[in-house]
């Protein structure tokens, strides 16, 4: 029997990376056949509405990241750099803008590969906005909030995807209010 290879950290990392990737669409693909585009689509708005909850509390824990904007700039940072983006994360100078700025994404490039790019600006647009709104909430807290709002996309034709998370302070709610306004 040949000796097995031990794979490199790299090696093992993009098989993980291939595998999530292959099971992302794989899933997607065989939902459409089953019940159409449109259904599938909205299974995966779903799916990627509690997702990024998963990696974004994973990230902070394994980095020791706080919440608000500077963690997620950094939490974000990684799992971008993990997916295989090309992309540049900049704050401004009061530390309460971050702009993702992304050059190569491979979830468009991999509908394109799959001949599915009619596809991409329906998927992205739909799964980009709950995806980064969902790891914009997970980096608020009682007293900040962080929204979320897309400047340009790839799939739409645009050079790069700008991805904007602001910080601001969360509306105070006077003692002994609910949020509805009853008391």
């Amino acid at each position: 029997m040949e000796k097995v290879k031990n794979l490199t950290d790299a090696e093992k990392a993009e098989y993980f990376r291939k595998s999530y990737t292959s099971v992302d669409g794989l899933w997607f693909m065989k939902v459409e056949e089953l019940f159409g585009f449109d259904e599938a689509l909205k299974i995966d708005r779903l799916v990627w509405s509690i997702f990024p909850k998963i990696q974004a509390r994973t990230l902070r824990t394994m980095l020791k990241a706080d919440k608000g904007i500077e963690g997620l700039a950094r939490c974000i940072s990684a799992k971008h750099s993990v997916e295989g983006f090309d992309f540049e994360a900049k704050m401004d100078e009061d530390g309460r803008l971050l702009r993702l700025i992304i050059s190569k994404c491979p979830w468009h490039e991999l509908l394109v590969r799959s001949g599915r790019e009619p596809l991409s600006e329906r998927v992205g647009t739909t799964i980009c906005n709950v995806e980064y709104a969902t790891w914009a909430e997970e980096f608020g807290d009682g007293a900040r909030r962080i929204s979320f709002s897309l400047e340009s996309q790839i799939c739409k034709g645009d050079g790069v995807c700008t991805f904007c998370f602001e910080e601001s302070e969360a509306p105070r709610i006077p003692e002994g209010r609910h949020s509805s306004g009853a008391l």
